[in-house]
């Protein structure tokens, strides 16, 4: 009897010690983005960048514009042959600009990943670092429109992370629902 009851304590003693309770945090990565400077240096060099591709967009429109016009106001007694350039002209020049808009938006995209990229990893290491120190099971981003439910004991870090990189501490997800 004796040996039974020992046996029964020694397999529940260590599932009663590995018994933790998980610890959960939520952060808000987007309003901690925001708050960065580096944000906001990387939001100024790519709307250099966008506002020099719209005018150079705006004079391919110009240009697109006015080869169209001189198409429409050609006579119908033109011959076919220069139509054909003509028409030639307008397919070749509305690729160029489609062209033009593919590559702009792949400079674009992969301009913002190379600025925001360090900022991103540097937001990274500061939610790894207040997990490790806070002892949390798991940091997810805090979206309200993917959350359906929240209840305690979810732990909102986003304070404590803005505190590790220097940045002004303010609540950023409400209160549990």
């Amino acid at each position: 009897m004796i040996k039974k009851v020992l046996l029964a304590i020694a397999l529940i003693c260590p599932m009663l010690l590995s018994a933790q309770t998980l610890k959960i945090g939520l952060v808000d990565f987007g309003s901690i983005l925001q708050a960065m400077p580096e944000t906001a240096a990387a939001q100024t060099q790519l709307k250099e960048v966008s506002d020099k591709y719209d005018a150079e967009y705006k004079k391919l429109a110009e240009e697109m514009n006015r080869l169209v016009t001189e198409f429409q106001n050609m006579p119908e007694t033109e011959l076919p042959a220069i139509k054909e350039r003509k028409t030639r002209e307008l397919s070749d020049y509305q690729q160029k600009i489609q062209q033009f808009e593919q590559t702009a938006m792949a400079d674009l995209q992969k301009m913002q990943a190379d600025l925001m990229g360090p900022v991103q990893q540097k937001v990274n290491q500061a939610v790894e670092s207040v997990g490790r120190e806070g002892g949390f099971s798991l940091i997810q981003i805090y979206d309200p429109q993917l959350t359906l439910y929240r209840a305690e004991p979810v732990v909102d870090v986003t304070a404590a992370v803005k505190t590790k990189l220097g940045l002004p501490a303010t609540a950023a997800a409400p209160a549990a629902k």
